[in-house]
């Protein structure tokens, strides 16, 4: 008898055991995904330092590598007008254009390589950097190295804004006598009649007209000969109430190889409205420009009319840097005209055009030349 207890003791403590153990089913654990390792994409076109002649062009990557097979794969596109690729470098923009760009989740192309066209218009003639990177679930990949290419070299003229390369055989402006567009050097005037004319379709009040210039030297032919210009219309350029000059003085002039300037603000003969630099300031203004080095040459205007050379184009060493205040009149030519080189006005071709003066990278707004814009043509 108490054998059978034992045994059924037994078996009742065989079944707890079995029902504290086994009597629910335990939930599989799922493995913990392994982040892809991708590899870098390989850069396909455009190819290093490319001209583009698109606004926008098409950028195209090898694919990346991984060791994960499965799973989609995404790409990431940046383009920007710096190689650290954090903000555009450009402290004045262009409307309408961008000097920074991007994409992201751009899916990867079936044959091996994937495309991407910015949505946007890039700024042109600007040298551009540009990368891209694989991305899969959590993982991204190694930027791919950096290419440049180019933008299209292109000018325009609007409202408060216009450009003009000129290296590439056409003019947003007017040419006016004999000139010849010089492949990747810019237009040339052939003689001091000749001369670029600008019609604006709004007067700028206050900004900056710019542009890089050669072929200018020393003991040229001329008096008060013009690099370039600004008027109201198309009257008498020399009386023209709302005249600008900056100038290059020739062999003739007084004294010869200075650089100097008059600015008029509504009157050609009332003095209170003539800007110009002073005796002295331009008898210490004489340089032996040299006609082979590239000069950066600028004008600003509002409440101080100033004139700066730079040698060696914009990035340049600044030579001349020469301001008046011009506290009185406004300068509110309407239309309004710029010139590379200028018109012969009564004074005649003396005081007209500089010949063999050659003109690129033009820049004329109510505001400053964006850093970058032009960058393509360095």
């Amino acid at each position: 008898m108490k054998n059978g207890i034992l045994i059924r003791a037994a078996g009742v403590a065989a079944l707890a055991l079995a029902a504290a153990c086994g009597g629910s089913k335990s939930t599989p654990t799922t493995p913990t995904p392994v982040a892809a390792t991708l590899t870098a994409p390989k850069l396909d076109s455009p190819g290093a330092a490319a001209q583009t002649d698109t606004l926008r062009p098409t950028l195209t990557v090898q694919n990346a590598t991984s060791d994960q097979p499965s799973g989609t794969r995404t790409y990431e596109f940046q383009v920007s007008d710096t190689t650290s690729f954090t903000a555009a470098t450009t402290a004045s923009t262009v409307s309408g254009f961008d000097a920074q760009v991007g994409k992201t989740a751009v899916p990867e192309g079936a044959s091996g390589k994937t495309s991407w066209t910015p949505d946007a218009d890039l700024q042109p003639t600007t040298l551009f950097y540009w990368r891209a990177r694989a991305v899969q679930g959590t993982a991204n990949g190694p930027w791919s190295e950096t290419f440049q290419f180019k933008s299209k070299l292109v000018g325009f003229n609007r409202a408060g804004e216009l450009y003009d390369p000129l290296i590439h055989g056409e003019t947003v402006g007017t040419v006016v006598g004999s000139a010849t567009f010089i492949p990747g050097k810019g237009i040339q005037l052939n003689s001091n009649t000749a001369f670029v004319k600008y019609l604006l379709p709004q007067t700028v009040t206050s900004g900056e007209f710019s542009m890089d210039v050669e072929g200018l030297r020393a003991n040229g032919p001329g008096d008060k000969a013009k690099v370039f210009g600004m008027q109201e219309g198309q009257d008498d350029f020399i009386t023209n109430r709302y005249r600008v000059d900056v100038q290059y003085r020739g062999s003739a002039g007084f004294p010869p190889n200075a650089i100097t300037f008059r600015a008029l603000y509504g009157s050609a003969d009332d003095l209170d409205l003539r800007y110009e630099p002073d005796t002295a300031t331009r008898f210490a203004s004489v340089f032996a420009l040299n006609p082979a080095n590239t000069y950066n040459w600028k004008a600003t205007w509002g409440s101080e009319f100033r004139v700066t050379v730079k040698d060696g184009g914009t990035n340049g060493v600044t030579m001349y840097n020469v301001g008046v205040r011009s506290s009185k009149g406004v300068y509110a030519p309407n239309p309004m005209y710029a010139y590379l080189g200028t018109p012969t006005g009564r004074s005649g071709a003396e005081s007209a055009s500089i010949p063999g003066t050659i003109y690129r990278n033009v820049w004329l707004s109510n505001k400053p030349r964006p850093d970058t814009l032009g960058s393509a043509l360095r």
